[in-house]
């Protein structure tokens, strides 16, 4: 029989226990040993039965069950107390509110298409939105006022099966807003707070708000799924990453110019600080800069309008933009016709479209002009961005160098922030126990993970085992599961309880499926793979997981290839595919793999933090060098799988890579495991592989420091929140001046530049023989046009120069004696120092100096001797 209609009926809980409902709803309870443990507690078999979720938990509770929890003192006491922790963690000055000063910003709005906070709350895909949701977590610690702004996906992202002969299969269970951790944003009277958006044919997209409390940051969840909609408009918040093109796009205009009309209505019906710094996480959200530019040209408040390069000088001064990309194809491209389509509808009436359009616009060499970019509109909306691991800030400068034409790649303005992981989130509580002092300390954060050295080597393998016996465990029952739901029946599946052991050396792989991540490296030679499986006296086993993008048929072909590969079996014991990766699976995975395996192409991984988590939780990196481990391995923390010669073909790459990977198991990485050994005097069965374990400690004590989000967060606040926030403010004050004053000096720049030019350079001192240490005079006659000095700095750039005349190893020096010519020309004057033997040359060129760039190459303008 079934329902017609379905509604959520409120648990009321008795006035002794009412903190349950509050503790349910904050999810901090998702990284709360303590709180988590309550639950689970309350009733051990309904909190297995809701997976783990507090409010569904308490939704499923008896009046009877009830009533028994609120008249067990021991329990009562308990509630109280952890409610009381709460309220403390909620308020009490953490780090920002003692390192900070009065430049600090008062709110942060960080944008994201998905936050990956916790398996009851499904709006992830991936590893973008598990950053998301570590850095809304790692703020509430920190105690950065950060406020989140995202999409209510109604069916989140797809469920993963398999068919019987191991091919993806997706659904998409649609998700209950009222049972999940979420509260609605209402207005004084009770009313959901609303916002809305103009589309074509004189239609609209409306959303409600709902709050997730995550810590002490609340996350803005945007929800079209209203009866206000038509059912077009209805569904544009169905799926993530779901639809054609015109959804996505509708999508992102939500996320982005809806977001920000989300947080204006939050701070009027909360009183909460209106945002000084914006942080677009990846091109979805660049909108937002287009919103924030529409509020100042057609202000509410009385103020005086700004025109267009105003409001976009003031915009771009606070604004701090993450690409997460390594490749073009990454990146959401629209039709430059099909925007200009929704934005005509109205969306930006002060904003004339051909602005609009020029921000995403291609028009670069190499670029389509028919396309609107949404990371090229990212770029021009912040002044300042940055890539997500070092080496992904090299590429990013590579990829993006057409917007600042003229520059040197490494010159372009992308910085880089790593990202980091949450450690609370991810490092099993028995590791974190034993390897991590429980006390912070600001000046010396690494501190805390120097207690790994303290402990005893048959302590930490005692734990490290304990870890792996427990993934065996779960592994058995996932399997299982997955079989049943590929049509085996009970009778054909006894072998599933012997599948694993955990005594062996255990691998793992788990990520998403695109083609370049090669997720069947692996299987690049299966009968090698096999002998390392099965070999008889240092066999190894592999556990891999992920889901494949719906629409990417070549990765369902790679996790078929594997599942077949699984099925056999010869190695069925010995490798598994679990589908349905999610957060639940990653911290049981995390902590019982020996090994974390990485094997994208070189340089397509942008960060790569999933073996960041296993490194917290003693795990050893067996990758390639490319995201974060490219910084961070240092010959003693796991290993390095060597890459091809960029001149091979895409096979032989292949080939060459999948070889070194099996060299390094089968020589370095199992003898290393299985090796020299003493006996353990309290576990007679077992040896302890000291050597292994020495690695391991150094992996705790090096890496812990380094892959935890309180560096990446650490890192944000003073390279881009801070100076964001002063340029911010210093724009906006006094009604705009400065925004005003600069914005008209980069417009008179703009129009001046063509007519600078550098006419003559000379240098004066250049001896027959010249020696390091012989300092020369430059000489550089530039025609400034309509340009004053001020307007400029002329730089000089030397260093060692190679056959092709290109300066290496550069420094600079600036011409800061100033001779007037007449008629625009000057004469730039200054002294340099020769540095270095071989051949040594110089250059000179003029770029636009102005106190309110955030860089020489803001502009994109350079006029460089010829």
């Amino acid at each position: 029989m079934k329902a017609i209609r379905r509604f959520t009926v409120r648990t009321v809980l008795p006035e002794s226990i009412a903190p349950l409902s509050r503790l349910a709803k904050n999810l901090r309870w998702s990284w709360h040993k303590p709180t988590e443990d309550l639950f689970a507690q309350l009733n051990p078999r309904a909190w297995e039965n809701v997976h783990g979720d507090p409010v569904k938990l308490l939704g499923s509770l008896t009046r009877e069950e009830i009533q028994q929890i609120a008249e067990d003192p021991q329990t009562v006491e308990q509630i109280t107390a952890l409610d009381a922790d709460l309220t403390r963690y909620l308020t009490q000055p953490q780090w920002y509110q003692r390192t900070q000063t009065d430049d600090a910003p008062a709110a942060i709005a960080y944008f994201s298409a998905e936050y990956g906070i916790t398996s009851v709350l499904p709006q992830y895909s991936g590893g973008l939105g598990i950053l998301a949701g570590d850095h809304l977590k790692t703020a509430s610690d920190m105690g950065i006022p950060v406020v989140g702004v995202g999409l209510l996906y109604q069916a989140g992202y797809f469920k993963q099966s398999l068919s019987q002969d191991g091919w993806q299969q997706e659904t998409y269970p649609v998700l209950d807003p009222d049972e999940m951790p979420l509260t609605l944003l209402r207005e004084q009277d009770g009313a959901p707070a609303r916002i809305s958006l103009p589309l074509p044919n004189s239609r609209s997209l409306s959303a409600q708000i709902w709050r997730a409390d995550v810590g002490r940051v609340p996350l803005l969840l945007l929800d079209s799924n209203i009866p206000e909609n038509d059912e077009h408009a209805r569904n544009v918040t169905d799926r993530l990453y779901g639809g054609g093109s015109d959804h996505r796009l509708q999508q992102e205009l939500l996320l982005g110019m809806g977001g920000i009309r989300a947080l204006r209505a939050f701070a009027r019906i909360t009183d909460a600080p209106a945002p000084e710094v914006f942080h677009c996480n990846e091109g979805h959200a660049g909108f937002l800069g287009i919103e924030r530019i529409q509020e100042l040209m057609n202000p509410l408040d009385g103020s005086e309008p700004m025109t267009w390069n105003e409001a976009l000088t003031a915009v771009r001064s606070a604004t701090v933009f993450t690409t997460h990309t390594p490749v073009p194809a990454g990146i959401d491209r629209f039709d430059r016709a099909q925007v200009e389509y929704f934005v005509n509808a109205g969306l930006t009436p002060a904003v004339p479209t051909a602005h609009v359009l020029e921000l995403g616009a291609e028009n670069y060499e190499g670029g389509d002009p028919s396309k609107f970019n949404m990371a090229v509109m990212g770029l021009r909306l912040a002044q300042r961005a940055n890539g997500v691991a070092k080496l992904h800030g090299v590429v990013s400068r590579g990829m993006f160098q057409g917007l600042w034409s003229g520059f040197d790649t490494e010159e372009v303005p992308i910085t880089s922030v790593t990202n980091g992981v949450h450690t609370p989130s991810w490092i099993d509580p028995a590791m974190r126990e034993i390897a991590v002092d429980p006390q912070e300390n600001d000046q010396d954060p690494a501190s805390r993970w120097r207690k790994i050295y303290q402990a005893s080597d048959q302590d930490l393998w005692r734990v490290r085992r304990d870890l792996r016996e427990r993934l065996v465990h779960d592994v058995r029952r996932r399997l299982r599961s997955s079989w049943k739901k590929r049509g085996a029946a009970d009778a054909e599946l006894a072998w599933t309880d012997s599948v694993l052991d955990p005594d062996v050396l255990t691998i793992g792989f788990a990520r998403r499926v695109p083609t370049y991540k090669r997720l069947t490296l692996m299987l690049r030679d299966p009968e090698r793979l096999k002998r390392l499986l099965l070999d008889p006296e240092n066999p190894i086993q592999l556990i891999v997981a992920g889901k494949s993008h719906p629409a990417d048929e070549m990765g369902k072909r790679m996790i078929q290839d594997l599942v077949r590969f699984t099925d056999d079996p010869e190695v069925r014991h010995r490798i598994v595919f679990l589908p349905n990766y999610d957060i639940a699976m990653a911290r049981v995975l995390f902590p019982g793999c020996d090994v974390w395996l990485n094997n994208p192409l070189r340089p397509l991984e942008a960060c790569g933090t999933s073996g960041m988590k296993a490194a917290m939780n003693g795990g050893l990196n067996l990758s390639v060098l490319d995201g974060w481990w490219d910084e961070m391995y240092d010959g003693q923390n796991g290993w390095a799988i060597p890459t091809a010669d960029n001149k091979a073909s895409a096979d032989e790459r292949d080939d060459i890579e999948a070889a070194a990977l099996y060299e390094l198991i089968e020589n370095h990485v199992a003898p290393r495991f299985y090796g020299e050994s003493a006996d353990d005097p309290e576990i007679t069965s077992e040896e302890i592989p000291h050597q292994w374990l020495a690695m391991v400690k150094h992996t705790l004590a090096t890496l812990g420091p380094n892959v935890s989000a309180r560096r990446m967060l650490t890192d944000y606040v003073q390279k881009l929140y801070v100076p964001a926030c002063v340029s911010g403010r210093r724009a906006l004050a006094d009604n705009g001046t400065v925004a005003r004053s600069t914005s008209r000096w980069i417009e008179r720049v703009r129009q001046g530049w063509p007519q600078v030019h550098v006419e003559h350079v000379d240098a004066e001192g250049v001896l027959q023989e010249p020696q390091i240490g012989d300092e020369l005079t430059i000489n550089a006659y530039i025609n400034l046009g309509s340009l004053a000095p001020r307007d400029v700095k002329v730089q000089v750039g030397f260093g060692h120069v190679s056959e092709s005349d290109h300066i290496h190893e550069r420094n600079y020096a600036y011409l800061d004696r100033v001779t007037e010519l007449g008629s625009g020309r000057f004469l730039f004057s200054g002294t340099l120092t020769i540095d270095r033997s071989g051949p040594f040359g110089y250059t000179v060129r003029v770029l636009p100096s102005h106190e309110e760039l955030a860089g020489p190459a803001e502009l994109g303008l350079v006029r460089n001797a010829t």
